[in-house]
């Protein structure tokens, strides 16, 4: 095995020792556990699904649905269920007011607030005694990594659909 599959073989290695320790979802869990204890993980990723689209405009379930990958109708059932437990509510678009969006209530901004309070202090646990130059390298490579997998699976996302 040359370096370089050494290398690559390393960072596969590296991967799944982080899925193992991500698939817990542990900050998610103590957000939830801090500011929501009667919620699930699920509607964390459906906060962070409109937490996204909003930088493209208004969010409607359809794309939260298309975010997460989900059936339409299950998106619509989630999103249902959220607002009834007033983490998000459903307004008239200001665009179109037949068209109906999805927003965040004070209680949703709450709960993600309290993810990155959680992710910032233990991430800043994890890199503490780090220099300023490793962990400005770690970010440069980190995001450089993470966007070249989002790009690579998404071409073979789009591969496998046709």
């Amino acid at each position: 095995m040359d370096a370089q599959e050494a290398y690559i073989q390393h960072i596969g290695q590296v991967m799944t020792r982080m899925r193992l320790m991500t698939g817990r979802r542990m900050i998610s869990r103590l957000a939830i556990q801090n500011v929501a204890p009667d919620l699930e993980l699920s509607h964390l990723d459906v906060l962070d699904a409109i937490r996204r689209a909003e930088a493209g405009g208004e969010v409607t379930v359809g794309a939260v649905a298309e975010i997460l990958r989900i059936d339409p109708s299950r998106a619509s059932r989630i999103v249902a269920e959220m607002v009834t437990r007033g983490v998000l509510r459903r307004k008239a678009s200001q665009a179109d007011a037949r068209r109906i969006v999805v927003v965040m209530s004070a209680l949703g901004q709450r709960l993600l607030a309290e993810v990155q309070a959680q992710k910032r202090a233990l991430i800043g646990d994890i890199v503490a005694d780090w220099s300023e130059d490793d962990m400005q390298t770690f970010s440069r490579l980190f995001d450089q990594f993470i966007g070249g997998f989002e790009d690579a699976f998404r071409a073979r996302y789009r591969d496998s659909d046709t």
